[in-house]
């Protein structure tokens, strides 16, 4: 067996510029939302860039870049399952817009 340790983590210089990225991500998310685009323009460009910048916090910071790819593999399946799940919770959450609010 190979005993060798091999440090993968990045320096604190690689970890200033990830956040300088994440901070410059926030700011095109405000930037975007002060431009008052309706909605449907708004949403799927806040969404695509909350993704992106989640996506960069849990490789980077929680140290997933460096870890076995199944480990990564079972991480995304739960991910996904748990999506499908919400998906079929989501049809019911929407019942209660619908329902009648009784005030005592």
């Amino acid at each position: 067996m190979d005993t060798k340790s091999v440090n993968h983590t990045p320096g604190m210089k690689s970890y200033g510029l990830l956040l300088l990225g994440l901070f410059a991500i926030v700011a095109i998310e405000v930037a975007l939302t002060y431009q008052h685009f309706a909605p449907d323009v708004l949403l799927p460009w806040l969404l695509i860039l909350a993704v992106l910048e989640a996506s960069i916090a849990i490789t980077y910071y929680m140290h997933l870049r460096y870890e076995q790819p199944k480990l990564v593999w079972s991480l995304f399946v739960s991910f996904v399952f748990v999506m499908i799940m919400m998906g079929h919770m989501f049809p019911d959450a929407m019942r209660l817009l619908h329902l009648r609010v009784i005030h005592w």
